[in-house]
Parts: C-alpha cells; sequence; structure tokens
C-alpha cells in the first residue's frame, strides 16, 4: 500500500513539474516574441533617423538666394527639424516605455504601447517620405527638365521640317502656323534664362505651356493641309456639281423636297466659311470632322440623286403592273356580283361564302381608293420615288392577300360547278352499270335470280332516281348532291360486281355438275352429292353448289378444279 502512495505522489510531482516547466516556456516564448517586435521597431526609428531627407535638403543651401526656394527650403527645414527633434526622440520614449513594460511582464500594456509605437512610426514614416518627394522634385529638376526640353526641342523640329516639306498645302495659312512655331522658340529662350536662374519653381510651367503648344501645333500640321484641301476645293467642287445635277432633275419633275438640298447647301457654305474664319487664328478644333460630315453628306447626295432615277424606273413599272392587276380584280368583281342573284339561285351557298364575297369587294374598293390617293401624290411631287415605291409595295401586299380570298371563294363556286358537272357524269356511269347488269342477266338464262340482288338492284335504282331530283333542285345543295352521287355509285359497282360473280359461278357451277355426270353412273356417292348440288342450283345458291361439286369430284379426280378453271377460261375465250 505503501508503494502505491509512493508512485502516487512521484507522478502527481512530475506533472506539477511540468505544467511548472510548460508555463515558464510559454511565458519565455511570449517576451521573446515581443521582444523581437520592439527589436524592429526600434530599427525601423533608426531608419527614420538616417532617412536621405537632411541630404537631399542640403543641396539646396547654394541656391537660398532664390526667393521663392528660399521660403520652401525654411519650410522644409522647419519639417525635417520637427522630425528629427521632436517625432523620432517620442518614438525613441515610447520605445524604452516598451521595454519596461516587457521587463515587468505587463504583457497587456507591452502589447497596447507596441500598437501605439507602429501607428507613430507609419506617420512619422509617411510625412518623411513625403517631404522627401518635394525636395527632390526641386533637386532632381535640373536634371529633369532638361530630359524634358530635349524631348520637346526634338518634337519641336520634327513638326517644322513636317511644315516646311508641306508648306504650299496650308495656302494663305502658312504664315499663321510660322509664327506659332517662333512663339514656341521664344519659350525655349525663356525656360534657358529661368534655368540660369534658377527659377525651379517657374520651369514646370513653362514646360507645361511649350507641350500645349507643340500639342496644339502637331494637330494644326496633322489636320490643317486636309481642312484648306477639302474646304477651298473639294467641297466647293462638290456643291456646285451637285447644285447642277439637283436643278436639272428638278426640271424633270423628280420629288426631291424631301432631302432639304438647297436650305443643306446653303449651311454648309456657313459652315465653311466659318471653320476657314477660325482657321486665321489656328483654331481647328473638331474642323476636320465637320468636313468630312459634310464631305460624306454630299457624296451620299450623289447616291440618293442614282436611287431615285433608278427607283423611279421601278416605280413606273411597279404601278404600271400594279394597275392591270387592279383592272383584272375589278372587272372579276364586277363580273361576280353581276351574276351574284343567278349564283345563289343556282347554288345554295353558305352566309360564309356570301360574306367573304362582299368582303373581297369592300378590300377592293379601298385598294382603289388608296390607289387613286397615291396617284394623286406621284403627280404633285409630294413623295419622293423611294417613298412612293414602298407605299405601292404595300398596295401590291394588300391585293395579293385580296387575290388570295376571291381565289379561295371561286375554287368554292368551282368546286361547285365541278361537283354539278361530275354527278352528271356519274349519274350516266350508274345507268351504265345498271343497264349493263341487266343485260348481262338476259344473255344467260339462270334458272333462278336472287331475291336479295332485286332488292340491291331496286336499292341502285332509288338511289339514281336521288341524283336526279337533287339536279333538279335550285338551287344545288352541293354537299347533299355528292353525298347521293357517292351512294348510289357504290350501290351501281357493288351490283355489277355481284352480277358478275353471280353469273360466274352459276356457269361454273354447272359446267361442274356436267362434267360430274360422266362418273355417276359408277360412284354412288358423287351421284347422290351431285343430285343435291343440282337442287342448290335450281334454287339459285350457285356457289354452294360449285363448292359441293368440285369438293365431291377432287376426290375422284385430284387437281379438278384447277382443270375445270381452265376449260372454263377457254370458252370464255
Amino acid at each position: 500500500m505503501d508503494d502505491i502512495l509512493i508512485i502516487v505522489g512521484i507522478v502527481a510531482l512530475a506533472a506539477i513539474i511540468s505544467i511548472i516547466l510548460v508555463i515558464h516556456l510559454m511565458r519565455k516564448s511570449k517576451k521573446n516574441k515581443y521582444k523581437k517586435i520592439i527589436d524592429n521597431l526600434d530599427y525601423q526609428k533608426n531608419e527614420l533617423d538616417t532617412s536621405p531627407v537632411g541630404p537631399e535638403l542640403a543641396k539646396l543651401q547654394n541656391y537660398t538666394n532664390n526667393e521663392k526656394l528660399n521660403v520652401m527650403y525654411n519650410n522644409w527645414k522647419e519639417r525635417l527639424d520637427d522630425i528629427k527633434e521632436v517625432k523620432i526622440p517620442k518614438i525613441t520614449d515610447m520605445l524604452i516605455e516598451a521595454e519596461y513594460l516587457l521587463s515587468k511582464k505587463d504583457y497587456k500594456s507591452t502589447m497596447y504601447k507596441i500598437a501605439k509605437l507602429e501607428m507613430e512610426i507609419y506617420k512619422v514614416r509617411t510625412t518623411s517620405e513625403f517631404l522627401l518627394d518635394e525636395i527632390r522634385e526641386v533637386t532632381n529638376s535640373e536634371e529633369r527638365n532638361r530630359g524634358n526640353i530635349t524631348k520637346q526641342k526634338a518634337h519641336y523640329r520634327k513638326l517644322y521640317l513636317k511644315f516646311k516639306e508641306t508648306e504650299s498645302e496650308y495656302g494663305e495659312f502658312s504664315e499663321k502656323v510660322e509664327n506659332e512655331f517662333q512663339i514656341i522658340a521664344k519659350r525655349f529662350e525663356d525656360f534657358e534664362t529661368l534655368m540660369e536662374n534658377k527659377e525651379f519653381t517657374e520651369i514646370p510651367k513653362i514646360l507645361k505651356v511649350i507641350d500645349e503648344l507643340l500639342n496644339h501645333l502637331e494637330v494644326v500640321t496633322d489636320e490643317l493641309p486636309s481642312i484648306v484641301l477639302i474646304a477651298q476645293n473639294i467641297l466647293p467642287k462638290k456643291i456646285e456639281e451637285i447644285s447642277k445635277i439637283y436643278n436639272k432633275m428638278d426640271e424633270e419633275g423628280y420629288p426631291l423636297d424631301y432631302l432639304n438640298i438647297e436650305y443643306n447647301i446653303k449651311e454648309a457654305k456657313n459652315k465653311i466659311s466659318d471653320i476657314l474664319e477660325r482657321a486665321k487664328v489656328l483654331n481647328i478644333e473638331d474642323s476636320l470632322f465637320d468636313l468630312k460630315v459634310l464631305a460624306e453628306y454630299f457624296e451620299k447626295l450623289f447616291t440618293d440623286f442614282e436611287k431615285e432615277k433608278v427607283i423611279k424606273v421601278d416605280y413606273e413599272d411597279a404601278n404600271a403592273t400594279f394597275k392591270n392587276k387592279l383592272n383584272k380584280t375589278n372587272k372579276l368583281v364586277e363580273e361576280i356580283f353581276e351574276q351574284m342573284n343567278y349564283l345563289k339561285e343556282m347554288y345554295n351557298l353558305s352566309e360564309a361564302d356570301i360574306k367573304n364575297f362582299y368582303e373581297v369587294k369592300t378590300e377592293v374598293d379601298e385598294l382603289n381608293e388608296d390607289y387613286n390617293t397615291l396617284l394623286s401624290h406621284t403627280s404633285n411631287g409630294s413623295f419622293a420615288y423611294s417613298k412612293l415605291t414602298d407605299s405601292i409595295d404595300e398596295l401590291f401586299n394588300r391585293l395579293s392577300k385580296t387575290e388570295s380570298k376571291l381565289d379561295s371563294s371561286l375554287n368554292i363556286l368551282g368546286n361547285m360547278h365541278d361537283d354539278e358537272m361530275r354527278a352528271k357524269e356519274q349519274l350516266n356511269e350508274v345507268k351504265e352499270l345498271l343497264k349493263d347488269a341487266q343485260n348481262k342477266l338476259r344473255t344467260y338464262n339462270l334458272p333462278v335470280i336472287p331475291n336479295k340482288y332485286y332488292t340491291e338492284l331496286r336499292e341502285a335504282k332509288e338511289a339514281m332516281n336521288e341524283i336526279i331530283k337533287e339536279l333538279e333542285k335550285k338551287p344545288i345543295t352541293i354537299e347533299t348532291l355528292n353525298t347521293r352521287v357517292d351512294t348510289a355509285r357504290d350501290l351501281a359497282i357493288k351490283l355489277s360486281g355481284k352480277t358478275k360473280e353471280m353469273m360466274h359461278m352459276a356457269k361454273f357451277a354447272e359446267m361442274a355438275i356436267v362434267y360430274g355426270n360422266r362418273y355417276r353412273s359408277r360412284e354412288k356417292d358423287l351421284d347422290r352429292n351431285l343430285k343435291y348440288s343440282e337442287s342448290l342450283f335450281y334454287k339459285g345458291e350457285y356457289k354452294k353448289s360449285l363448292e359441293l361439286t368440285i369438293n365431291s369430284l377432287n376426290k375422284i379426280e385430284p387437281g379438278i378444279y384447277e382443270k375445270l378453271l381452265e376449260l372454263s377460261e377457254k370458252k370464255s375465250n
């Protein structure tokens, strides 16, 4: 028992020692971490203390005889002194406080102090960097300004060479462009004077002015020759040519008012005058663009004129075609309505059919009215031919739809007439079928004709008479007539087929009985069957008679059916 207690005690002691050791290590790690952060902040403070602001500012001591630069120098020195003598010492004090708090193991306060230190160092660094940029703007200006002026002079020479090579293209404005080059040359001299007097604050201004003048002059050398060419040569010729074509087409009766040619020519001339006037002071903003727009407009007018000439021919052709079609439609509609009473009397037209004819007439009347309006617009020159062509195309579409509706109605009438003619033809066919059936019966003296056959014959004749009755009615109801025709024809065809079949069966049955007589004396079963077959034959059951005879003979003479069929065909031939 004592041994167990001793072991438990040892384990507990080991655990306590481990916990204490872990806590100690954690605190040591935390302290080392904060110490490392503070050391890094101290390094950053030292970087601020040794920044290049001071040496850069010292470069300006030789230029303090310049009043403006002297004011700037004093301001920068005050700001640098504030950083060196106030802000950096303050950071040093904060670092000492942070180290003291860390030594006291006050980690929470240490962390708070570190955060304030980071913010303060960031503010001082930003202030220092901004101050350095301001100072370098002056200290580096001589080298930078020399580089800029060199580029500007190269640009100037390039533009001047371009101007001299094409000076004749500037016309009356060449002297003004030459003066502009002289103004820029004078600005180059002003730059040298400022550089000599160390007027670094004024140099950016003169460089900006030179840059603006060069950019403007680049636009001038790029666009002014084209402006002179278009405004003084190309456009005047186009305007003169357009005016001649317009006057000629106007005399020939082309409706060109919609183009506003005279007004637009006047406005174009005013615009050209304004552009040339502004060019005298080298104000050419948007001038080339405006001139190109005018050139495109007048160029498009040539296309519009040619289009009108072509469309005029198309319109006149379309007008003639439409007029011809409309006249034909008018005549057809007129003829239909002249016969409307007869059509109503002759055929049982539906309300929808009659309504359709009246709708067609209304549409045709409207087309005539709109076409007359179009002709009036054509004669008074109110619209361009392109507009007139659109209008007549629209009339064509409407006429086409009306014609389709009219064709549909005429097809109904045509179908009714065709159905009437077909019914008369079918009536004759039915008569022939029934007559032929009766004639066939007379050619072969059948012992008996079944009552069912006479019933079907009577039904077929009654159906034929129904066709005659429908044809005699006025108006004719085509739907009923077609039903009567189909019924009568079906019955007649059926009767004709039945007649042929009955006669064929009767002949074949009689031939089979006659053929079987040769075996009757020696075949008792056959004799008995033939007697029964003869009985069926004289009762008019020819098919049953044939089947019985064939089946009986086939036992004596196999293949008898094919043989009798062959004999039957020979006799028929």
